[in-house]
């Protein structure tokens, strides 16, 4: 049995969608499993057992249409049994349209129900791993609650380790990784909140801090560097962050735990077994995206939990469109109670 997995676009997506792969291979080790993600997220599926090849969709192949038809007609010719389309957009529409599989699996929508043979009915703004797994019932696999994992090697974490080392990091002291930005400026709690945030983490643990960013956001790095206290600055190491995206991962491992902005860092986090404490974006919903939250390993805050009159007979896109004054309403203050309780386990 061969099967092609499609999940493309956005690292969290990819990583969340892994978790397929171990139910298939539980009930079918003999399966052979492909997965088509696009080519920047391939950090997350790196060393996976359960993946027995990637298959890379390129921002080249995207913007020309002769080379997508090139690409849907590889596709066609590896003779998949099975596609699972998670993804469900027009492009991976396309690539099951033509794939000649005996099954194809997707979430329905009406304008491609008649692609796929077996449509499954996806519950409104909820993306959790239950609802990957609904895709498999076709299959007769009813599994639930399995976590997405990211395997990184023993070398990873000695490189990671000695790289540490180097930068005068005290391994044996407290370490936090500080997810500083949103994947997007609508989804990242202000700079100036965020300071007062890592100045109470500083003042409670005396952990070392790490910032999480890429040379390209430095400015927004150093901003947030300049809001915290002085006495804070001293247990930052500014220049010490991970260059790509296993650099990030294996230096992640060494850390205590990740806290801060809510998205791909604090779920890489989850698959790497580190603790997490999550701040939401008031717009987003965070019933669908707060997997494995048990509380205290892993846990968050939203805006609503604590302020749930700012969020009555208010539409997501009204929230968004209003969004500073929820961040405004936001204030670390009704972050930090929670936030000790958490500091507690280090």
């Amino acid at each position: 049995m061969k099967i092609l997995i499609i999940q493309q676009k956005m690292i969290g997506d990819v990583l969340t969608s892994t978790i397929l792969f171990e139910a298939i291979k539980e009930k079918h080790p003999n399966a052979e499993l492909h997965y088509l993600i696009n080519s920047h997220t391939t950090a997350v599926v790196e060393n996976n057992p359960y993946i027995d090849s990637l298959i890379l969709f390129t921002p080249e192949i995207e913007k020309n249409n002769l080379k997508l038809w090139r690409f849907i007609k590889s596709i066609r010719a590896k003779k998949y049994d099975i596609v699972i389309d998670v993804y469900s957009k027009l492009s991976s529409n396309l690539i099951s349209a033509f794939s000649n599989a005996e099954i194809k699996i997707s979430y329905y929508k009406s304008y491609s129900s008649f692609i796929y043979n077996n449509k499954i009915k996806r519950e409104k703004n909820i993306y959790t791993t239950t609802d990957r797994l609904q895709l498999l019932k076709p299959l007769g696999i009813n599994k639930q609650n399995i976590k997405p994992k990211i395997y990184v090697t023993p070398d990873e974490i000695l490189k990671s380790k000695n790289y540490l080392k180097r930068q005068h990091v005290n391994l044996k002291r407290k370490l936090f990784m500080i997810s500083i930005l949103g994947s997007t400026k609508n989804k990242t709690y202000p700079s100036e909140y965020m300071a007062k945030i890592i100045d109470v983490i500083v003042e409670e643990t005396k952990g070392q801090i790490l910032f999480n960013y890429i040379p390209s956001q430095i400015s927004e790095a150093k901003n947030l560097y300049n809001c915290c206290k002085n006495e804070t600055k001293k247990y930052i190491f500014f220049n010490v962050y991970g260059k790509d995206l296993r650099e990030f991962l294996t230096i992640t491992k060494h850390c205590s735990a990740l806290i801060g902005n809510e998205g791909g860092a604090i779920n890489m986090a989850k698959a790497i077994n580190i603790p997490t404490f999550s701040i939401f974006s008031p717009w987003i919903n965070k019933e669908g995206w707060n997997i494995f939250e048990d509380g205290d390993k892993y846990t968050s805050i939203h805006l609503k939990d604590l302020q749930p009159k700012l969020f009555e007979n208010k539409t997501g896109k009204e929230i968004k469109k209003n969004l500073d004054f929820y961040y405004n309403a936001f204030v670390p203050e009704l972050i930090i109670p929670k936030l000790k309780i958490f500091l507690k386990n280090f």
